[in-house]
């Protein structure tokens, strides 16, 4: 996550069974059908969080369409600036260089994310923790200098990572433990969609594809002509998965090997169980639908970290989720209701 917010400026063309695919390996548009006269699609893409943000807006007018983008895009690029670990004068830096030293004040959206990411943290068997800042820093520092970490500077960094050790006092204030750390970069963007989604709620607009880097995204209703937004899903190697249809549902696309360290010959991904302290080896891809995009992202970390047998368990507490789990290998695990909730198919010519 970022604080940066550059406007790009660009426009994506819709229309006449044509679509844009984004070049990103994971997930993109498959082609939409054709666009009706009565409705008209406008879509915006700008840098927010460390990607593209894209909103792709529909209604009958276009007039009224253009005058949303700006608000949307300037609610993504504040929320970023509040949740970013990137800039050391945002409240989540600040909060964590005073980790330690007694209760901090922190903006409600700051206040409203920790107490959802404890929430999480807890029915996800403490898989999902956004404590884990400190064991991303110090494996980090350990392949900038190429060599492992001991066991002795494991153990002690993982003593302050736990999000039963944060207190969440009264007037949102906060105090956290000597050395702990806060990165809500496997969750701020699912938060940061389901701030947009309501914005879009209260401006009455029922169909829209919000696009968070291709990871995380929110569909409203459907695109003209069509029973919902279609997307492809690719494995890591680039092989197509499937081709999902999303209506009035969060999808939360996480890869384990999508950022790689490399120490020694050894390759770690940049998922860190955070109960053991030790960074995903394992190529899998996991995809998790759910209500909102804030549980969608936390669900999909713990589907990749709990694996096939405990995570697709997992997934069916939830009501509204569902998920899938692709292995690189070929093998692929789904919870009962995946394949009904998306219309899933591995042959995007069936739509």
């Amino acid at each position: 996550m970022t604080c940066a917010s550059v406007r790009t400026d660009r426009r994506a063309q819709i229309g006449g069974c044509r679509r844009l695919l984004l070049g990103l390996w994971f997930c993109t548009w498959l082609l939409l059908p054709a666009i009706t006269n009565a409705t008209e699609c406008m879509s915006d893409g700008r840098y927010v969080m460390g990607t593209v943000l894209e909103i792709t807006l529909c209604a009958e007018h276009a007039t009224p369409l253009r005058q949303q983008f700006d608000p949307l895009f300037a609610k993504a690029s504040h929320l970023d600036a509040l949740l970013t670990t990137y800039n050391p004068n945002s409240p989540v830096s600040r909060l964590n260089v005073q980790a330690g030293k007694g209760p901090v004040f922190v903006p409600q959206e700051v206040s409203d994310l920790l107490t959802l990411s404890l929430r999480y943290s807890q029915l996800t068997q403490g898989t999902f923790d956004v404590t884990v800042g400190s064991l991303l820093t110090i494996w980090r520092q350990a392949a900038l200098r190429q060599t492992a970490l001991s066991l002795k500077e494991l153990q002690r960094t993982r003593r302050a990572v736990g999000s039963d050790k944060i207190r969440l006092l009264p007037n949102r204030t906060v105090v956290l433990r000597p050395g702990m750390a806060i990165d809500f970069g496997g969750i701020g963007k699912g938060y940061a969609l389901d701030q947009l989604q309501a914005h879009l709620k209260k401006q009455h607009i029922r169909h829209a594809l919000l696009d968070f880097g291709q990871s995380s995204l929110w569909a409203l209703g459907a695109p003209p002509d069509a029973t919902g937004w279609r997307i492809v899903v690719q494995r890591s190697d680039g092989h197509l998965a499937g081709v999902i249809t999303l209506r009035n549902q969060a999808l939360s696309i996480s890869a384990s090997m999508g950022q790689t360290v490399t120490i020694g010959k050894q390759q770690y991904g940049h998922i860190v169980d955070p109960r053991t302290g030790q960074p995903l080896q394992r190529d899998l891809l996991a995809c998790v639908i759910a209500p909102t995009a804030t549980q969608a992202e936390a669900l999909s970390k713990a589907l990749l970290i709990l694996g096939e047998h405990k995570g697709i368990a997992l997934l069916q507490h939830f009501p509204g989720v569902e998920g899938m789990l692709l292995e690189t290998a070929g093998s692929s695990w789904m919870t009962p209701g995946w394949q009904q909730a998306v219309s899933f198919s591995s042959n995007p010519t069936e739509r």
